[in-house]
């Protein structure tokens, strides 16, 4: 992708976050879901790291390196002519910098970056570690001229025995983020807590990303709490294996 493409494409993909509330990204994992996902009139995707490496037999959780991740989604972006965000896990090692010009490199306009190190047993960064990372990333978009899409997410929630007990924490890691350049920030987990989502969206001033189930959630309800952004993580996966596995049975011997 040529330079003067990228910047349309990251372009766009921020007006498409001014349009809706919320935008609705389907996460796609190779060139037929990509295909199908704009077939169906979504005007971005976003690549998830659960089911592309379920997709290439490959573990989540920086199962695959960065290189690995940049050549399997170099076909996908190539594929749809719509902006396309990637799920870039915690960075693979790699610095911002490095980051923002393979993901540019490979097509992408977004990414999203999480808190939780599975290169180092999985800890959690510090929320003034995290945002360093996350400025890190804004400022080498803004250094190569690409208004690359950040999505600063944080796991707490998801290693919290109780989300509630985290909340305040959760909410100044939010806004750290929001401060260091995150166009949206993306706590994962409560999904299926009004109190939470409506806590969180109330705290920061861009748009709050959410994990959601393409059949067993209401969009209507995510616009009413708030939410931003919204995409399915591996569930659009999990969901097509459900229906799969219902068509294939009765032919099972």
């Amino acid at each position: 992708m040529d330079f003067r493409t990228a910047v349309e494409r990251a372009r766009r993909l921020q007006q498409l976050h001014a349009e809706h509330g919320p935008l609705v990204l389907p996460t796609v994992w190779d060139v037929w879901s990509a295909r199908t996902a704009v077939a169906a009139g979504f005007p971005a995707l976003t690549i998830g790291s659960h089911p592309l490496a379920d997709s290439r037999g490959a573990d989540d959780q920086e199962g695959q390196t960065f290189e690995e991740v940049l050549s399997a989604v170099r076909p996908i972006i190539a594929a749809v002519d719509v902006p396309v965000s990637v799920d870039l896990e915690a960075g693979y090692g790699q610095e911002p910098a490095d980051l923002i010009a393979g993901l540019v490199e490979a097509g992408g306009v977004g990414l999203n970056l999480e808190d939780t190190v599975h290169s180092e047993d999985g800890r959690v960064r510090s929320t003034q570690e995290h945002a360093r990372y996350i400025g890190g990333l804004r400022a080498a978009a803004d250094n190569a001229g690409i208004p690359v899409w950040v999505n600063g997410r944080t796991d707490l929630f998801l290693h919290a025995a109780n989300p509630s007990d985290v909340l305040d924490e959760a909410i100044e890691r939010l806004r750290a983020l929001e401060q260091a350049g995150a166009d949206s920030v993306y706590p994962v987990r409560i999904q299926d807590d009004d109190e939470l989502l409506t806590a969180v969206t109330s705290a920061v001033a861009v748009p709050v990303n959410s994990t959601a189930h393409p059949v067993k959630h209401d969009l209507e309800r995510f616009r009413r709490l708030g939410v931003g952004r919204i995409t399915y993580g591996p569930l659009l996966q999990f969901a097509m294996t459900d229906a799969m596995k219902g068509m294939l049975g009765p032919w099972a011997p």
